[in-house]
């Protein structure tokens, strides 16, 4: 077995048993058990859990930034996005903000994580501190910065930057969460996140009240 091939099945391994037993309860050697190596062999390719934990996140941070890079946008830092969104359609807006959601619900490692991070957040606090930051901080810190430049701009309703972010990201997040226990209602979750989207413009977007 080629050793690149090996470094992704050992995280792919790994995370399938970390989503499902938290990662307290998955030990080196369970997941050498897995990809069906010994545990000295999977230390050639890792140094420890940790580090294949960090691997983890890492790979799962560059795939989210091809997609966003696929989408035209930066996704991370706002000064890079603050221009190509100022010249945006809605529609484009809109497609923008439900394939960011689709990608979130559909991709499987991404899933996983969501998975452990939700199991974990409540007896491992480095693992609370990721699910904060990620799900939490970094979106609306990301959304106020936005809306901040877009108000100095001109282009934005003077209003409170923190809420409006808040009142973008919430019901998107919320559909997530409610997917994710309730596959089915799909649709419906695109549905209201676009009527979401085209309200929240009209409500905070100047020249766009009509």
């Amino acid at each position: 077995m080629a050793k690149r091939n090996t470094k992704q099945i050992i995280l792919d391994k790994a995370l399938e048993l970390f989503s499902t037993k938290g990662y307290d309860g998955v030990t080196v050697a369970d997941i050498a058990d897995a990809v069906g190596i010994k545990a000295a062999s999977l230390y050639k390719h890792y140094e420890s859990k940790q580090d294949i934990f960090d691997s983890i996140l890492k790979r799962a941070a560059d795939n989210f930034r091809q997609h966003t890079e696929q989408l035209g946008i930066d996704g991370h830092d706002y000064k890079n996005d603050v221009q190509k969104y100022e010249d945006m359609s809605l529609d484009t807006l809109i497609n923008i903000g439900t394939s960011l959601f689709l990608y979130a619900l559909h991709d499987e490692a991404g899933v996983m994580l969501r998975r452990l991070f939700t199991i974990e957040q409540y007896r491992n606090a480095e693992v609370s501190k990721l699910f904060t930051e990620q799900y939490i901080n970094a979106p609306l810190a990301y959304q106020t910065a936005l809306f901040k430049t877009f108000t100095e701009r001109g282009i934005m309703k003077i209003y409170d930057a923190d809420i409006a972010a808040a009142h973008f990201y919430s019901p998107i997040y919320l559909m997530l969460c409610l997917c994710d226990n309730c596959s089915e209602r799909e649709q419906e979750a695109l549905d209201l996140i676009r009527r979401h989207i085209t309200q929240f413009n009209k409500l905070y977007m100047i020249g766009e009240e009509a």
